[in-house]
């Protein structure tokens, strides 16, 4: 899933045309909605959220850093694509309510609340850290 999300996330940074303008553009759903993200004003913003936002998802779930807040966070991005694409009860011609986004998101949620980095990341290691036990704090920011 890392890499997947850190793949989409460079191809965006790797091309400087890229725009979540077309994909804002078409929405079925929610039109109103995703019609503001296209004003011009928060059109950079959007982009830059997009790109940056789906970098870091990659870079978190790959090393396991921060995994609890990426991933609700990373589920909310996913569940963000769906409501564009979504002409209610299809996604495509051949899907049914489910399609990939809503897949990543559910997923994204699990990683999330099962503290996935503790158990197989940076997060885990992090929390056995001495600074750990000597401010509690940052045991609670790992998760």
């Amino acid at each position: 899933m890392g890499w997947l999300f850190l793949y989409a996330g460079l191809t965006k940074l790797a091309n400087p045309n890229w725009s979540a303008a077309g994909y804002l553009g078409n929405a079925k759903t929610f039109v109103g909605f995703y019609n503001w993200f296209l004003q011009p004003e928060i059109l950079s913003s959007t982009n830059f959220i997009n790109e940056w936002g789906l970098t870091l998802l990659g870079v978190s779930l790959i090393t396991g850093a921060l995994v609890r807040y990426s991933g609700y966070l990373g589920a909310l991005l996913m569940l963000l694509y769906y409501f564009p694409i979504l002409t209610f009860p299809y996604i495509a011609p051949h899907s049914f309510l489910v399609d990939e986004h809503i897949i990543f998101s559910l997923v994204l949620f699990l990683f999330a609340a099962l503290k996935a980095g503790r158990r197989m990341g940076l997060d885990g290691w992090c929390a056995g850290l001495p600074i750990c036990s000597k401010f509690p704090k940052v045991r609670e920011i790992l998760g």
